[in-house]
């Protein structure tokens, strides 16, 4: 997110001026028609970010037209050069029907065009398509501005956030699963003290951590004593979530991991690569971040020749129950300009497009590939061809055009090998049922857009050393009231506007 505010910050202004350039080009194509959809094949314009080195085989796209009876153009941009593109096209008026958006903050950028009329709003349309309105609410709301939908979004995981340990360490030592908080930094202990890898040596520590506070331990274990995500909605007003009791309790819970050297003692500057090296070479047993990263983590440590076995674990029993932080719920999303889309009618047949391409069989389509040549059914599960570059050529891309995911259709599980990466998966939708969500995404804060990175960067230093022993409670509440009087109430204040200007409708 940090990445994606920087270059939020780096663009908001120049973007501003060519909404301003775009809105003089708009004129009467905002206007809306009633001309009824041509019968042959529909015709759509899309661009999409390419994320493989070149444009993949036709094959597939090919075969989508034929099972949506379209006539795709798709113009594929590299993900290196895409918001620059993207930029250039909208001031001149040449973007395509269905234009697909880098990331999140790609969206930010449009919300002033949408705004101005520039873009259709889809949200009154989605409940007349079987696959569309299937959508998640909640998702489409944080795409949402001023409580309208203008985007179809492209599906992620809304929390892959859990715990990887040694499972052989904790048998060793007689330890079961953690439950709690308080079974959690027990364990973190033993591992430190009792010599869980029975080698002799005091060479070992519970948890391995990264500079990292939101994808690192730090927000996932500050979940877990139930912190709000980001900011929290008290009493009609937004806050953040360093205000709220259970932030300070998290801070006090890593000082005391740091204190007892139960962390590896440098970690506010060790990078993801070294964290995982503490991992994978026998040093830590205790990994906090993506529960997918299991994979990574068993493939490196079979390399090394050590017998081990990991597990994982997504449910911790905090204060308030258990509780995880969630990101959106969306990785892309894809907007329709009313400079391409000059008709209702036409704004239909993409949609009919859209939900066609939600239909199983072609979500699978672009997801896997085609059956026999890309993947198998193994159990009624695919499982991709070992052939990576035939996949990566033929398939990957495809992926990008992708609307929805998992939890809105019914498409084909992949098969894992791993059993351990199995049960990550599924715990990764268990935490579905425990999600602590941002209130922020669909709401405004001019000061946040222009100020909102460089004043967390005081809370960033103020946690550090606060675990680090540098300041006690006094003075991190000190760096609050450094941070609301340097912008930061009035981010409170624009976002409280903001909501309740959203909650009216």
């Amino acid at each position: 997110m940090s990445k994606s505010l920087t270059s939020l910050l780096a663009t908001s202004v120049a973007f501003s001026l060519l909404v301003g350039c775009a809105n003089s080009n708009t004129g009467s194509q905002s206007s809306q028609g009633t001309t009824e959809a041509p019968k042959g094949p529909t015709p759509i314009t899309i661009m999409a970010n390419l994320h493989t080195p070149e444009v993949p085989n036709q094959e597939i796209e090919k075969l989508l037209e034929e099972r949506t009876n379209t006539n795709l153009t798709i113009q594929w941009v590299p993900d290196g050069s895409y918001d620059e593109k993207l930029n250039a096209a909208f001031a001149t008026g040449g973007l395509p029907q269905a234009v697909f958006m880098r990331n999140q903050t790609s969206l930010l950028l449009f919300r002033e065009a949408f705004r101005s009329n520039q873009f259709w709003e889809i949200g009154p349309y989605l409940k007349d398509y079987p696959n569309l309105k299937n959508l998640d609410p909640k998702v489409l709301n944080n795409t949402s501005v001023d409580g309208k939908i203008y985007a179809l979004y492209q599906e992620r995981p809304l929390s892959k956030q859990g715990i990887i340990y040694r499972k052989d360490w904790a048998d060793a030592l007689g330890i079961p699963a953690p439950k709690t908080i308080d079974d959690l930094y027990n364990m973190a202990k033993a591992f430190t003290e009792k010599d869980p890898d029975k080698n002799g040596k005091n060479d070992t520590i519970g948890f391995t951590d990264r500079n990292d506070l939101i994808y690192g331990a730090f927000k996932t274990i500050s979940s877990y004593f139930g912190t709000p995500n980001n900011w929290a909605v008290k009493d009609g007003k937004i806050i953040p979530e360093f205000e709220d009791p259970a932030y300070m309790e998290t801070l006090k819970w890593f000082q005391k991991l740091h204190k007892e050297g139960l962390i590896n003692k440098d970690f506010p500057a060790t990078s993801k690569n070294d964290q995982q090296n503490l991992f994978n070479t026998g040093k830590a047993g205790i990994y906090v971040g993506s529960l997918q990263d299991v994979t990574t983590l068993q493939q490196k440590l079979s390399g090394t020749g050590m017998k081990f076995e990991l597990d994982v674990l997504n449910r911790i029993e905090g204060p308030k129950g258990p509780g995880v932080w969630a990101l959106p719920g969306f990785i892309s999303a894809v907007i329709f300009p009313k400079s391409a889309v000059k008709t209702e009618a036409e704004l239909k047949s993409i949609l009919t497009y859209f939900d066609k391409l939600m239909a199983p069989e072609n979500t699978n389509l672009i997801f896997y590939g085609m059956e026999g040549k890309h993947y198998t059914l193994k159990d009624g599960k695919a499982e991709v061809t070992s052939d990576v570059k035939l996949w990566e050529r033929d398939v990957k891309a495809y992926q990008a055009l992708m609307i929805g995911g998992e939890s809105t259709i019914k498409m084909l599980e992949p098969t894992y090998t791993l059993p351990v990466r199995a049960k990550a998966e599924q715990q990764v939708k268990d935490n579905n049922n425990f999600l602590i969500h941002d209130p922020t995404p669909p709401l405004d804060s001019k000061t946040y857009t222009e100020k909102g990175l460089r004043l967390q960067e005081i809370i960033k230093d103020a946690t550090y050393k606060f675990i680090l022993g540098g300041i006690h409670e006094a003075g991190f509440k000190k760096e609050v009231e450094k941070w609301k009087a340097e912008g930061g109430q009035k981010i409170m204040d624009e976002y409280t506007a903001s909501y309740q200007a959203v909650n009216k409708k």
